[in-house]
């Protein structure tokens, strides 16, 4: 934190994501979380990408952050989250959403695609909230519209959480009414939990509109996710259109 606020204004935006990348990597291991990748990460600053995943736990975050300094969006909540919503906004760059003010989306939309435009790595939970990792929730397609503007690879991803015998770990789930200080006693108290993201192929977004990009990405992961588990019932539910 003394970093973040003395030092941190000041490196080269290539140390400023290193750190990123290294302080994320190092949270992970001492809170004992241990990261498979599976499929091909993006490479940083090589081309516009949205990153768009399931959302089961605030460590989500901390697992993309370990392979990549992506830009996140997030709701404007997570600011007000101890230390881990000011290092978000500080160090690690992220979009915050308000979402009870329609007119913001536009705003964000437009920060989303500029960064876009300049080659960064972009990354959402589409869900719009967090789940216990058994179910995917429909897609809010709002903030797909930039990846549209700007003709950007929208890449979806599946991440597990494991303990060690291979079942999906309910205590790095955070969800519901649970604090964060509740849900990182939890992960502590685990002996071992496994995290893992898969990268599926990448969605070209040219000539597509953003409820049909969303569509497709949540089809993805959706079908992901049912191969873990065929006898769950994945079906999606109407939202109304965003």
């Amino acid at each position: 934190m003394l970093t973040v606020l003395i030092r941190f204004p000041f490196l080269a935006a290539a140390e400023q994501e290193r750190r990123l990348v290294r302080w994320a990597a190092r949270l992970l291991q001492i809170v004992g979380v241990q990261v498979t990748v599976k499929g091909q990460a993006p490479v940083a600053r090589v081309g516009g990408v949205l990153i768009v995943a399931n959302h089961v736990s605030w460590l989500d975050i901390h697992i993309i952050h370990s392979l990549l300094p992506a830009r996140f969006v997030a709701k404007a909540q997570v600011r007000d989250w101890p230390v881990i919503g000011w290092l978000a906004d500080k160090a690690g760059g992220t979009l915050f959403l308000e979402r009870a003010r329609k007119a913001d989306a536009k705003r964000v939309n437009s920060k989303m695609a500029d960064h876009l435009r300049a080659g960064e790595c972009l990354a959402l939970f589409p869900e719009g909230t967090t789940t216990d990792g058994s179910e995917l929730l429909p897609f809010y397609s709002s903030l797909f519209q930039p990846a549209v503007e700007v003709e950007a690879m929208v890449l979806p991803a599946l991440i597990r959480y494991l303990d060690r015998d291979g079942r999906r770990c309910d205590e790095a789930a955070y969800y519901g009414e649970m604090s964060l200080f509740d849900s990182l006693r939890r992960i502590v108290r685990e002996p071992a939990v496994y995290a893992e993201i898969e990268f599926l192929t990448p969605i070209a977004s040219r000539g597509l509109h953003r409820r049909e990009l969303a569509a497709r990405a949540e089809q993805a992961i959706r079908g992901l996710l049912a191969a873990d588990a065929p006898d769950s019932q994945l079906e999606s539910t109407d939202r109304p259109p965003a």
